[in-house]
Formats: C-alpha cells, structure tokens, sequence
C-alpha cells in the first residue's frame, strides 16, 4: 500500500482526521475489501468496517462497493475519517510482543511453524493478539504475512503462514477444495474400536447465552448442519488404572476431510470418546484429576500436513511431533 501524493480529501467533521486515498499495492491485489480495511484500519470494530462500507463512505476509484468486493493493483481505495474510543486506541498503538516459533519448512512463499499450545493464531475474541501479530512485529522487513489456515488456541502444531498473496490464495483453495492432507494425534478417554473408522455427521455451530461459540452433531435434515468427515486410525490403547483414578485411554491418528470448526473435539465426542483434557467438550471430572498428574492442556495435536507447494505445485509433507508435555503422557499399550 502507498499514499497517493497531492490528493485533495474531502474535509472532515472536528476532532477526525481527514479521509485518506491508497493505492492498492502488488502484495494485496486480490483481497476482499473488508478484509483489505481490517488490516489498515487499525482498531476499528469489524462492525464499523461493514457499516462504512454500506453507507458508501468507502470506495474503489470513486466508485460503491460491497465488502467482497476484490481490491486490485492500482485500485485507488477513499479510506473514510472514523473515530474510535481512546482504550481501542491505545490497544491499536500497543504492538504485540515480537516473537518467532519453530520453523518446520521456510521459503520465499510461505512459513511452516509448529505453534504451541496457549496461543491463539490471531488477536480477537478476548485475546489481543496472536502467531501472526506476534510474527509481523518480529519481521518488520516482512511486507506480506497472511494466516493460511486456522488452528484452536488449545492445539498445537503445524500452521502455515503465507509471505505472498499468490501462496495465500492458491494454500487457502487446497483447504477448500479438500486437497490437503490434515492428520491430528488425539488422546481420547475409552478403548475405540478398531472397526470404527469413519465419522460422517453433520454439524451445527450455535451461540451459547453467555456468548461463547459451540458445536454440536446434529441430523441431516437440519437446514443449519454442515456434513463434516472424519477418519480414524487408533495408534496405540492403554488400559485403565484404576489406583491413579484413570481409565483405558486411546491414542488416535485422525484426519479430517472437513475443516468444521471444533471437527475432531464434537465428532469424537459423540463417540463417546471425548478428547482428555478438553474444556469444552471432554469430562470435566477426569479432567482435574489429570490436571494433578501433569496434563494441563487438551492432548490435539496437528501432527502430519500435506499440501502442493504454491510455486513448484511439488507434494510436501511436513510432520511436527508430539511436544514433550504430550508425548511424556502418551500411556505405553
């Protein structure tokens, strides 16, 4: 992005800064616009974004747009005078502590890292920032870093960050187009049975009262269901032990050929077989008693990507172990 020299903004109300003009740069060209506004409007509410666009205060070469409107090179774009309160401004103006992770596979299209778990992939939802905030004030040089994919802030391993809008855009149509190759290492509480290889049930994502985002199985005739598939392949069972209070435990090799939010949490869930250590989901008693043991954390890991590199179009696949505060809990069959 750059500042179009000598344009002449429109004067703004008191108290606000003037409107300003930008050219859309090489590195941005194909964005959603509303995306586009969210990363130079620094600060301001999403909501605000969408209303600025419907009220016809931003535009494309003088011209109205709707939010999924794409941008591109040399797209000229009014960016509207907005006010935001003085805690969100402070917020935007207090960078994200600048931070690396360990780096699985690094060229000049993308970054693979193996996140820990604890950290959310961006800010938002009551977290101020995340891997990508924290990775853009450690490369300031960096002029493009875009998350490819997601993970949830409790899982760790493998995400995949994007250094051009060309690796962007052609990871984010294998996700769609189901051409990666996802596969997650799950402890679950139970013995799963081995014939029990596939999990195709619907999902269906819903607000609770207070807020908080959750997902349920639900049946094939609810209008709100998304199909979701799962496969599973067990790894490894141990049997209960009944003098720590623990039961037979499952670790499971499973891969998704969906992206649902909260897929391989709900799904094994429904089994009857809920992740160990999952807050949301899993058994909440069973839970503190593991706490007690060592496991503080939900044992998902995304442990084997498998992906078409966006320039060589070469099969790559990347594997992130299991991190030590997992794999020292894996029971031995």
């Amino acid at each position: 992005m750059k500042h179009i020299i000598g344009a002449k903004p429109p004067i703004a109300p008191a108290g606000l800064p003037a409107a300003r003009l930008v050219e859309v740069d090489e590195d941005s060209a194909g964005q959603r616009l509303d995306n586009f506004l969210i990363r130079h409007l620094k600060g301001v509410p999403k909501t605000h974004v969408y209303r600025i666009i419907r009220s016809g205060e931003v535009r494309i070469n003088k011209g109205r747009v709707s939010a999924d409107t794409r941008v591109e090179a040399g797209d000229v774009v009014r960016l509207p005078p907005v006010r935001i309160s003085d805690k969100v401004a402070e917020k935007a103006e207090r960078p994200a502590p600048a931070r690396e992770f360990p780096i699985l596979l690094e060229d000049e299209h993308l970054i693979a890292i193996d996140k820990p778990a604890g950290v959310a992939v961006h800010g938002g939802s009551g977290v101020s920032f995340g891997v990508i905030e924290q990775l853009r004030q450690a490369r300031p040089a960096s002029k493009f870093l875009e998350l490819v994919h997601r993970l949830d802030r409790e899982t760790s391993g493998i995400l995949l960050v994007a250094k051009k809008r060309s690796a962007l855009t052609h990871l984010q149509d294998q996700f769609r187009e189901r051409e990666t190759g996802k596969t997650y290492l799950a402890l679950v509480t139970g013995t799963w049975p081995a014939n029990k290889k596939v999990i195709d049930l619907p999902l269906h994502k819903y607000l609770q009262a207070d807020g908080e985002r959750r997902v349920r199985v639900t049946t094939a005739d609810d209008p709100d269901g998304m199909r979701s598939i799962t496969l599973v392949k067990v790894r490894s069972t141990a049997a209960a032990r009944p003098e720590q209070g623990l039961p037979a435990m499952s670790l499971l090799e499973v891969t998704i050929k969906t992206g649902r939010t909260h897929q391989i949490r709900v799904h094994l869930a429904s089994q009857g077989h809920a992740i160990v250590g999952d807050d949301k989901y899993g058994d909440f008693d069973l839970n503190k008693r593991l706490q007690k043991q060592g496991m503080k954390r939900m044992f998902l890991h995304a442990w084997r990507l498998q992906f078409n590199h966006p320039a060589s179009g070469e099969r790559v696949q990347l594997n992130a172990e299991l991190p030590p505060e997992l794999a020292d809990f894996v029971p031995r069959a």
